[in-house]
């Protein structure tokens, strides 16, 4: 956030309201904050100076001292302490502990913190929400050297394996912000220029201590570190006994890998994951792999996949959902496979090896710059003499089960129903029979009421059983209203035409069930409307709205799609609709992202005749996986390709519904 140079283009004292205003934000903010650690940071009598910098952001700091406080968008809704404040309260935010020293040098170096370079408690990391403010340590030294917000929850974490990125930084040691103080200085002499290591002075402090084993031992499992009663860190004084130090030297040859915060398919933290519980001795040593045992081992994770996993309906697939999704689940347990290590060095490259073997067969594609899997020669050598493990195949199926169980948050167990209301017109037929008019009823079990009512009046017409003849009562609920003046009532129906149209007379509600959560609204299921539409650039965005029929959480959708799509989403209200939420995702996924909603969210669906599709269509492709044809259900997605008129900025738009997207009905 403070990486490009910028000074701030205004600066000024706060009022006295809006500095009682900026005390009542930060307790809100940090609710855990004592009344102490609040007026450690802005003292109650001091003059408090607000910086307005170019990007939006403003800094707040105590007059002719550092900034303590910044606000990201100036809304006074994301404030977040400076390193500056957390050094004066270290315990005002919770805070990662990385795995050593070296892994500051990202940090410092404008890096997000990824789960790969966290030190993982032996209890787990506590439970944390997505937005969340968190601070970053570095081991043996009680001074945060960063502040940010976390990616993602931690039971979202716990299911991705601990890995991508857990903390967004938006302030760290020796960015912009901290050099705009006019005297700012380091809490410690663990601070050097490009890196941050243990502090010295609490090193000595702790060797006696068993109480600060964590920061003298970075490979200690603990987030959290309680002094023994009575001993405290002043880290002012920890920073003024720190300049009598000799600075601290390391050994450049222990360097940590540059991509320990990028890449995280060679760190392997999945033992901690699977079985926190157990004790660090029995944790199971990584096992270095030669290059040719690496390609072997590829090769054979790749017949395991092709025999257990992967499975014709899914083509084409891409590489990278083949390499994740089926190659790396088949690897052997406590084995890091990285592709990086291998003769191939790259993905791509060891497709299309496999390509040329005549295994599989490979494309690229030119609009997603990445190879796609379109077969797999089930009669090749290779693919024969292969026999796969039988107990991993069980096992992947598993796996299968938990991965399509990761959006559990979002899409849980779906179920949609229709049901029914009584309304004066039929509540006679109910009245008659002792049934609860306020109840609500499937179509099936208001079809039965009128059935059972015809039997108990005997109006089963003697001389043609197919038809009912109507009395009083059951004329007036069929038909009451609808005739129009001058013609005369029916006096019979067939029994075929009888419980639809007793059940078109009642009032159509619609129960939508996700887990534990459940809600009955009125009238028909809302369709999820799904739009494309071309800004300046040739830049496509697509949106999705009406997610809210399907107790679909938008924030939930939108973190589960950028990581589905590699791709920014944000989340904004639907204007004049309170409650009603629209995700907009970068580039044109209309496709994939119907496809996700339907395989993924368990949205309904409904199937057509393919051969009614017109070529060019928005969504052509889309019939490949409405399979299923499910008459019970409505319409329930809606497609648009909203597209700039040629020699126009105003977007023209063509909307298809869900039958029209798949060839039923001409675009409206």
């Amino acid at each position: 956030m403070f990486k490009k140079s910028s000074e701030a283009k205004a600066q000024q004292r706060l009022s006295g309201a809006d500095r009682k205003k900026l005390k009542r934000t930060i307790k809100e903010r940090f609710s855990h904050a004592s009344d102490a650690d609040i007026d450690t940071i802005l003292p109650p009598k001091a003059e408090i100076t607000v910086a307005k910098y170019p990007n939006r952001a403003h800094a707040y700091a105590i007059e002719g001292g550092p900034p303590v406080l910044f606000d990201v968008d100036g809304r006074g809704t994301d404030i977040f302490p400076t390193v500056y404040a957390l050094w004066k309260v270290p315990d005002l935010l919770p805070s990662f502990m990385l795995k050593g020293g070296e892994v500051s040098r990202f940090i410092i170096g404008g890096a997000d913190l990824m789960f790969p370079g966290i030190s993982i408690p032996q209890e787990g990391f506590p439970s944390f929400l997505a937005g969340q403010p968190w601070a970053v340590k570095v081991p043996g030294n009680a001074a945060p050297i960063a502040v940010g917000t976390t990616t993602m929850s931690s039971t979202e974490a716990l299911k991705a394996g601990l890995r991508g990125k857990a903390l967004r930084i938006m302030h760290y040691y020796h960015d912009l912000l901290w050099e705009s103080a006019e005297n700012h200085y380091v809490p410690n002499a663990g601070f050097l220029e490009d890196v941050v290591l243990e502090d010295p002075v609490l090193q000595q402090m702790c060797q006696t201590s068993a109480s600060c084993e964590y920061f003298l031992n970075p490979s200690n499992d603990s987030v959290n570190v309680d002094l023994e009663e009575g001993q405290s860190v002043d880290l002012q004084e920890v920073h003024s006994e720190g300049n009598e130090i000799a600075s601290v030297h390391f050994d450049a040859k222990n360097k940590v890998s540059s991509n320990i915060t990028e890449d995280m398919s060679s760190l392997n933290v999945m033992e901690s994951v699977v079985a926190p519980a157990e004790a660090p001795n029995d944790e199971k040593e990584q096992v270095t792999l030669s290059v040719e045992e690496i390609d072997s081992l590829l090769d054979k994770c790749l017949l395991q996949a092709l025999h257990t996993t992967v499975k014709d309906k899914d083509f084409p697939m891409s590489g990278s959902s083949l390499w994740s999704s089926h190659v790396l689940p088949c690897r052997p347990e406590g084995i890091t496979l990285d592709i990086k290590k291998s003769s191939h060095k790259k993905l791509s490259k060891w497709l299309q090896s496999k390509s040329s073997s005549g295994l599989i067969s490979v494309k690229e594609d030119k609009h997603k710059k990445e190879f796609m899997l379109l077969s797999v020669n089930r009669v090749h050598p290779d693919f024969t003499s292969f026999r796969p493990e039988k107990k991993r195949a069980e096992r992947m199926d598993e796996n299968s089960e938990s991965i399509s169980g990761s959006s559990q948050q979002i899409k849980g167990q779906l179920e949609v129903v229709e049901t029914y209301k009584p309304t004066t017109h039929v509540n006679p037929i109910f009245t008659a029979l002792g049934a609860d008019t306020g109840k609500y009823y499937s179509a099936s079990e208001a079809t039965e009421f009128v059935f059972s009512y015809v039997e108990r009046e005997n109006l089963v017409k003697p001389t043609d059983k197919a038809y009912v003849v109507l009395n009083v009562t059951l004329c007036d609920a069929l038909y009451k209203g609808t005739v129009k003046k001058g013609t005369t009532y029916p006096t019979m129906i067939h029994k075929k035409d009888l419980g639809g149209t007793f059940v078109n007379r009642m009032q159509i509600h619609h129960k939508v069930t996700r887990g534990n959560e459940s809600v009955v609204r009125k009238g028909a299921l809302k369709t999820v409307q799904i739009m494309t539409e071309r800004r300046q650039g040739n830049k496509k965005v697509t949106r999705v709205s009406g997610l809210e029929s399907f107790l679909i959480d938008a924030e939930a959708l939108a973190s589960e799609l950028q990581k589905k799509f590699a791709c920014s989403t944000t989340v904004a209200e639907l204007p004049g609709k309170k409650g009603q939420h629209e995700v907009l995702v970068q580039g044109g996924v209309i496709e994939d992202l119907a496809k996700h909603l339907v395989e993924q969210c368990g949205i309904p669906k409904r199937g057509s005749n393919p051969d009614s599709l017109r070529s060019g269509w928005v969504g052509v492709n889309l019939i490949r996986f409405l399979t299923e044809i499910q008459p019970i259900y409505r319409p329930t997605l809606q497609c648009a390709d909203t597209r700039l008129s040629q020699g126009s900025r105003t977007p023209a738009k063509e909307s298809y519904s869900t039958e029209s997207y798949i060839g039923l009905k001409s675009p409206k």
